[in-house]
């Protein structure tokens, strides 16, 4: 038996993503090499999105008083643990209240003790007969409305006090800062954020279509392209990851979608990534790259016709969530064989 006609009948017939290997006389005149039978096939539709690196959660460092800021201690990227005091914000109009109120204090402190003063020496010429009841009552209610004006100044001055205590500014959660950008010596008003600090694992932040809320759920597959240089230098592997939360609002007419994602870099917060997040299945025709051979910038296939000849196509592809395989657009349908040769030419760009 010739070498010739043992090569030709080493023709192999692949049978995947839906096709069928394609058998008879007819393949055993092509050249040694794998023929494909298109069919469509169920596939994952994958939908391009916007993504944000971000934390679960970010908490706010506020301000409780109104006043000078004077000090602040960390910036942006800095390492803070939960109760630690970054910033001072200091109101001297607090500091005089104080004092007035320790005034207020020292007064009421006076009056209680004529008032007890008199009470002692009412009661002893009481019990001599000297006064009547109804005096000593007098004497008894004086004493203790004096005392309780000295609690009431004491009070207002701990709660003036407490008040200037509040200026010290804590951070709210345990994590990194992301924003601290109000100079020490900035008037700041209550409720005014002096810092933002991340809280929660990082997480892969998504912003969808309203259209599209219904289509994606907890678990749907998240593939995230390059992510930067890796140390090497070399651009980075695409990363696949999943859908944890899915938020029930719609703001902006945008839903919003948290994904984990392995190795996510936490470096810089608010970073924007491409991504493709999976919003269902559709049918397309899958090949192998092998099939498809790019010569001058044209994705070619070559097409079996007639059972034996070999003509070039060209056809529109797009990258599937596999690596080894493309979707085909347009050029050839289900139905049609696909050839290629037993050693694949390499692809050629220009």
């Amino acid at each position: 038996m010739g070498k010739g006609y043992w090569l030709a009948g080493t023709v192999l017939a692949l049978s995947a993503c839906g096709g069928e290997p394609e058998r008879g006389a007819a393949a055993a005149a092509l050249p040694a090499g794998t023929t494909l039978r298109l069919a469509a096939a169920q596939i994952a539709d994958m939908k391009a999105v916007g993504a944000e690196i971000a934390t679960r959660d970010q908490a706010e460092a506020l301000a409780r008083i109104s006043g000078t800021l004077v000090t602040l201690s960390v910036r942006e990227g800095d390492t803070v643990e939960k109760g630690q005091r970054i910033g001072m914000i200091v109101d001297s109009r607090l500091g005089y209240e104080t004092r007035a109120y320790g005034a207020q204090v020292a007064a009421a402190q006076a009056e209680a003790a004529r008032a007890n003063a008199d009470l002692a020496r009412i009661r002893d010429l009481y019990g001599h007969g000297v006064y009547a009841k109804a005096r000593l009552d007098q004497a008894v209610a004086a004493a203790r409305a004096a005392d309780a004006q000295v609690a009431a100044a004491r009070a207002q001055q701990g709660a003036s006090a407490s008040v200037a205590g509040q200026g010290a500014v804590l951070a709210p959660a345990s994590g990194r800062v992301l924003r601290a950008d109000i100079p020490a010596g900035s008037v700041v008003a209550p409720g005014m954020s002096i810092a933002t600090v991340t809280a929660g694992p990082p997480v892969l932040r998504l912003m969808l279509p309203e259209s599209a809320a219904g289509q994606v759920r907890p678990g749907a597959r998240v593939i995230v392209g390059d992510m930067g240089s890796n140390d090497a230098g070399a651009p980075s592997a695409p990363r696949e990851g999943s859908v944890t939360q899915v938020y029930p609002a719609v703001t902006g007419g945008q839903v919003r979608v948290d994904a984990t994602l392995p190795g996510l870099d936490t470096r810089f917060i608010g970073r924007r990534v491409s991504a493709s997040v999976e919003v269902g299945t559709r049918r397309a025709l899958v090949v192998p790259r092998a099939f498809v051979t790019t010569r001058y910038g044209m994705d070619q296939v070559q097409l079996v016709t007639g059972g034996k000849r070999l003509s070039m196509v060209p056809v529109q592809i797009a990258p599937t969530t596999d690596p080894d395989r493309v979707e085909i657009l347009s050029g050839v349908a289900a139905g049609d064989t696909l050839f290629a040769p037993g050693k694949p030419a390499k692809a050629v760009r220009p």
